[in-house]
């Protein structure tokens, strides 16, 4: 029978068993991963079956690390997303924790675009560092992307977005995240960027019930994510708990759609 061992199928003999696999292919391996979840007992094989075995404290080879990065996915969620393209439209609280994630589960390749620089009220809630103030967003995020995911293939622009580069920048994203500030840049990039599903977000400041985030399907390909009241304001600034919700839902929402979920 035909199983997957640290991301590659191999033939097994049919009445294999996890703790005898280990025992062949790694006797040191004290974390056992089957079909995405780290189990103790030992548990028979059957055809299909995804295996990853990993010693604590070892640096795997370059080969191996991607395999071993991705074993607690859900099995077949990584074959589908590494040949997946996501754009995000501005690097900022969003943006940013969004490609942080969607870096950590291994999308192909990630089209980052944004206009400004690291400041220090940025370090509140976006993912960069003190020693990157005064840098692009683009440079910082990408530095910082790599470090988490270095098989990721990541194309980042300091520029800023109109109507007239949009369509060329993204046109390789199978999904566009929406990251911008303002109501005016986000309809300029819903008019921009067509034909394919854009994941927005409106209202997401303060520090409201994190339950009132949600997801909204708007028309045939626009998803907003928030509670699309709660808006940056005086005596309502932004803030890492919020944002950073409504961030990883919008990644959610881009995962979903690149397994084919509605």
């Amino acid at each position: 029978m035909k199983i997957k061992l640290n991301e590659h199928h191999v033939e097994v003999e049919e009445g294999l068993s996890l703790f005898r696999l280990r025992a062949r292919e790694k006797p040191a391996a004290d974390v056992l991963i089957y079909n995405g979840a780290a189990v103790a007992d030992d548990l028979p094989l059957t055809e299909g079956d995804c295996v990853n075995l990993i010693i604590r404290g070892e640096i795997p080879a370059a080969a191996e690390l991607e395999a071993l990065m991705v074993a607690r996915h859900t099995p077949g969620v990584h074959e589908k997303i590494k040949e997946a393209t996501v754009g995000i439209a501005g690097l900022g609280g969003l943006g940013s924790a969004v490609a942080v994630a969607l870096a950590r589960i291994g999308v192909g390749r990630l089209i980052l675009a944004d206009f400004d620089v690291v400041e220090p009220s940025n370090l509140n809630r976006q993912q960069y560092f003190i020693d990157q103030l005064g840098l692009t967003k683009a440079e910082a995020l990408e530095t910082n992307l790599k470090r988490i995911n270095p098989y990721v293939n990541y194309s980042a622009h300091c520029i800023r977005l109109t109507p007239e580069n949009i369509p060329t920048l993204f046109a390789e994203a199978d999904v566009l995240v929406e990251a911008f500030d303002r109501a005016d840049q986000k309809a300029m990039l819903f008019q921009s960027f067509k034909d394919k599903p854009i994941v927005a977000a409106s209202g997401l400041a303060g520090y409201g019930p994190g339950e009132m985030i949600g997801v909204r399907k708007m028309g045939k390909r626009i998803y907003v994510v928030g509670d699309l009241e709660t808006g940056a304001a005086p005596g309502c600034g932004l803030m890492a708990p919020r944002v950073g919700i409504a961030a990883h839902m919008q990644a959610n929402v881009v995962l979903r759609l690149l397994l084919g979920e509605q």
